[in-house]
């Protein structure tokens, strides 16, 4: 069960996502409670929309309060959205239309998370120093010890954009085992390519477009996660979604087909 954002709108997002981008918005740090010691399960926070964890292959509804168990994988539906806490407190969401498998190589506790495909934004809490832990993707391996930083996986190019708010990750790259890791600091951002070698580009941190940008980047992912499904929120038909009113080009006056002219006066008489 797995879906995945299309091109060429996922290049409007990546293309975005490289320009300021203001994170810390969602419910990142939602308290975590009823965990006993040496819990290693992540329990639902936050939950919106669909969002499921697989059992025997089957989609079991998650609701808030719910634990998600080692090697469970996590898949959200075209408007589901859910943040999840661990037992030190630190954070990851997982957006629309996404699979990710939690904890997928027990007992290696610091790999944290596998994204497959879709978008997730994780915060590490730092418990006073480094803690270290491992989100893979299948064409990148980030290490992070402490910082909050947004990931995003192109199933179809086979893709990975990562982008960093606080703190620093270091990046490697996994298909080309000889490629040199790359540290992404805040307000930095790293696309990696399965067929390319590494390349950082720099973000701007000007505020006001950060938060521009995060409301564009939002969109365009929620907007290419619908098409996929053939969804655009509250709908009906068999698509799911609402069928668009006909466009009328350059003719068109405030988006609307101006009236037809009024009819020929009839010849004089003779």
């Amino acid at each position: 069960m797995r879906s995945s954002v299309s091109m060429p709108a996922i290049s409007l997002l990546f293309a975005a996502a490289s320009l300021p981008v203001s994170f810390g918005q969602p419910a990142l740090n939602k308290s975590c409670s009823s965990f006993t010691v040496g819990d290693v399960a992540a329990r639902v926070v936050s939950l919106t929309g669909q969002v499921s964890v697989l059992r025997d292959s089957e989609p079991w509804a998650l609701n808030i309060g719910d634990a998600v168990q080692a090697k469970q994988v996590i898949v959200s539906g075209p408007d589901g959205n859910a943040v999840f806490c661990v037992s030190d407190g630190s954070t990851f969401e997982v957006f629309p239309n996404s699979e990710v498998v939690f904890r997928n190589n027990p007992p290696n506790w610091r790999d944290m998370l596998d994204v497959l495909v879709g978008r997730i934004r994780v915060q590490i809490q730092k418990l006073g120093g480094p803690n270290p832990n491992r989100v893979l993707t299948p064409t990148a391996t980030i290490s992070v010890r402490g910082t909050i930083f947004d990931v995003s996986v192109d199933d179809e190019e086979r893709t990975t954009l990562v982008a960093v708010e606080e703190g620093q990750v270091s990046v490697r790259h996994r298909l080309l085992p000889g490629s040199q890791e790359k540290l992404v600091n805040a307000g930095e951002s790293l696309k990696v390519y399965p067929d390319q070698p590494l390349a950082r580009s720099r973000l701007d941190r000007g505020a006001a477009a950060q938060r521009i940008l995060r409301a564009m980047v939002d969109a365009v992912y929620t907007a290419v996660s619908n098409s996929r499904t053939g969804t655009t929120g509250a709908g009906g038909g068999d698509g799911g979604g609402i069928t668009p009113p006909p466009t009328c080009g350059p003719a068109c006056v405030g988006g609307t087909r101006p009236p037809p002219p009024p009819p020929a006066p009839p010849p004089p008489a003779n």
